[in-house]
């Protein structure tokens, strides 16, 4: 007798989907990309697929079927994806190594640092700060040295020598 009933999972396949047309995909598709990418909405924390349907005259059915049939994935996962490939860019760039990972994850748009380390390590397979630890290695000269900080203790005995010379 058989402690669990596991049945194997079946492709669901949304009616819905084919109700759009092809030529209505394709002009939403390119819609979508201009405003998640070229306009960068990706980066806005509250923009929604709700948000994108209104602007686009449409409904979240439509946004969703053209999302997943066109690009093979959902609408989170799809404006995740050019989130992380921003945050992949940010990391590298000598100019934003002092920022904190809650930072970076602000800057492209991510709610939570949670879900931003979540997100980055199912796409790219390691962590951000992983990701930004390897490509130092990869290129030390990318690495901008950290300012030294006099002490008190070493500011007192350059005082102290300087009172010795004199």
């Amino acid at each position: 007798m058989a402690k669990y009933n596991i049945t194997e999972k079946k492709e669901k396949v949304a009616a819905y989907r084919s109700l759009v047309s092809p030529k209505m995909m394709d002009e939403m598709q390119e819609k979508i990309m201009n405003i998640i990418v070229m306009q960068k909405k990706y980066r806005d924390k509250d923009y929604s697929a709700k948000k994108l349907a209104e602007e686009l005259g449409t409904n979240t059915r439509y946004i969703s079927a053209i999302v997943n049939v066109r690009f093979h994935m959902n609408y989170t996962s799809f404006v995740n994806k050019y989130r992380i490939e921003e945050a992949m860019t940010i990391l590298v760039d000598k100019r934003y190594q002092k920022l904190r990972m809650e930072e970076v994850s602000d800057m492209v748009g991510f709610s939570n640092r949670q879900s931003f380390y979540a997100s980055f390590f199912r796409i790219v397979g390691i962590t951000p700060r992983d990701y930004r630890m390897h490509h130092l290695k990869q290129h030390p000269s990318m690495l901008v040295p950290k300012p030294v900080r006099k002490t008190k203790a070493k500011a007192k005995t350059k005082a102290r020598a300087k009172k010795a010379e004199a």
